[in-house]
């Protein structure tokens, strides 16, 4: 079972402290589930932490909140060397891509490597949703801000471009984050830009963003666009999603 239509589901969230687990998934990663339209068993989840490298410790975490969540999870690994065969099977295999943040720029760079920017763009066509936090985020748009190179956020421009956006993540908790967003939309280095802050995540059908949700009431999103020389943003209020059973 998949999306009736290619899905993204780009966030600065997705989860929490379980009550005996250190992490479980918050609702941004259920309604990720739930888009896919997977119904009758196991949820099928590919987890992507290039953007920690392959952190072994957040990788059991994960597999943790899967077992918490009653999802089947498959972990994908690039380091040292690919963990599956044949990473293109095993992605079209999958109801839900989630990608765990980190460096984006590191991401982008080791998924080239590997063919994931093509093996992703097939899956995100056939229905697989993508989603993913932060750098999992940004990877999806054109671009956005990233802490990759430093503590001084930079832009980055050559994300996978699979929507034609600018990406702005963590908007409410990182104050450099909305200035730096404006001033490279004003100046035409990113395009109409998409943002949310933490706990919310947007929704595209297709390059169509469709719906703003979140896990954390009183949170926003926000899309910044060019009006000359200067940048203008919109709040877009998102619909507040159910608190899923905590493990």
């Amino acid at each position: 079972m998949t999306a009736s239509e290619p899905t993204i589901v780009a966030t600065s969230g997705g989860h929490r402290l379980g009550d005996r687990t250190r992490v479980t998934f918050h609702s941004l990663v259920h309604h990720a589930v739930e888009l896919s339209g997977v119904d009758g068993r196991r949820p099928k989840v590919m987890y992507v932490g290039t953007a920690v490298g392959d952190s072994e410790h957040m990788t059991a975490r994960m597999s943790e909140a899967a077992r918490v969540a009653g999802f089947d999870l498959t972990p994908l690994a690039l380091f040292p060397m690919p963990n599956i065969e044949d990473i293109g099977s095993a992605v079209l295999e999958q109801d839900v891509v989630w990608v765990m943040g980190g460096s984006v720029a590191n991401l982008l760079a080791v998924w080239r490597v590997h063919g994931l920017d093509r093996v992703f763009r097939r899956a995100w066509r056939s229905g697989i949703v993508l989603s993913g936090v932060s750098a999992g985020s940004i990877c999806w748009f054109q671009g956005g801000t990233t802490d990759s190179f430093g503590p001084r956020l930079r832009p980055v421009t050559d994300a996978l471009a699979y929507l034609p956006y600018g990406n702005g993540v963590h908007y409410d908790s990182d104050a450099g984050r909305r200035p730096l967003i404006h001033d490279l939309v004003a100046d035409g280095t990113l395009p109409e830009t998409h943002c949310t802050d933490d706990g919310v995540g947007l929704v595209y059908h297709g390059t169509r963003l469709v719906e703003a949700v979140t896990e954390l009431p009183g949170r926003g999103a926000y899309i910044v666009r060019r009006e000359g020389d200067t940048a203008t943003e919109e709040r877009v209020e998102p619909r507040l999603l159910p608190d899923p059973p905590r493990g």
